[in-house]
């Protein structure tokens, strides 16, 4: 079984309709994807959406981190930001294989806006995180890193590195894939990403009309 898996937490600029939103697209776009699962600290419904309670009141972006829970899924699992948005097809990413999307700013570095893995095989950064989130959510914790901002995909980064696994980048793989938003183009896809404070609610155009569609 296939899933896509995004998180939403209270306390930031998204809610349900984030949610509905990028179900729609995934439905329309990436159908290969046989489960949409939400972890969530809301009581969340949305439909085609199945909600799974977050079980720590870890803030912000380490909520995420929750997404590795062993036992959560089975088969491929893609973890997917909320403020991605699907505007053509996109079933590639539900094929196997361990597999982020290289960070835009950091150059072999992964991000965790988009990253797939198999069932458990990532298991180990949910049990190693849990064990001590204070800890991994302290800057320095990685050691050394280029990134400016201490999140949870420097520390995912860096546990996997310290694991050995080899991870493919989703760009090399599949080339023509991914599209960050730029608001100089009207034309993106099929799988748009935003960085920094862009996001689809502000966005223009073709990409704003997909993520708004009813």
């Amino acid at each position: 079984m296939t899933t896509l898996l995004t998180v939403l937490k209270t306390g930031g600029r998204y809610d349900a309709a984030w949610v509905e939103r990028l179900a729609r697209g995934v439905r329309r776009h990436a159908p290969s994807f046989d489960r949409i699962l939400c972890l969530t600290d809301l009581p969340l419904v949305v439909a085609g959406v199945e909600r799974v309670p977050l079980r720590h009141d870890w803030p912000a972006w380490w909520a995420k981190m929750e997404a590795f829970r062993p036992g959560l899924t089975r088969g491929p699992t893609l973890l997917c930001d909320l403020d991605t948005v699907f505007t053509g097809p996109a079933d590639a990413l539900a094929e196997p294989g361990l597999a982020a999307m290289e960070d835009y700013f950091h150059k072999g570095r992964l991000s965790s806006a988009l990253l797939r893995w198999d069932g458990g095989e990532l298991g180990f950064l949910y049990t190693t995180f849990a064990a001590e989130p204070a800890w991994w959510m302290t800057p320095g914790a990685c050691g050394s890193v280029p990134n400016a901002v201490h999140g949870d995909q420097v520390v995912i980064d860096h546990l996997v590195r310290r694991e050995g696994l080899h991870l493919d980048f989703l760009q090399r793989l599949y080339p023509n894939l991914l599209d960050f938003y730029d608001p100089r183009r009207s034309d993106h896809g099929p799988v748009v990403i935003f960085i920094g404070d862009a996001k689809p609610d502000t966005a223009t155009g073709p990409v704003r009309a997909a993520w708004a569609e009813t």
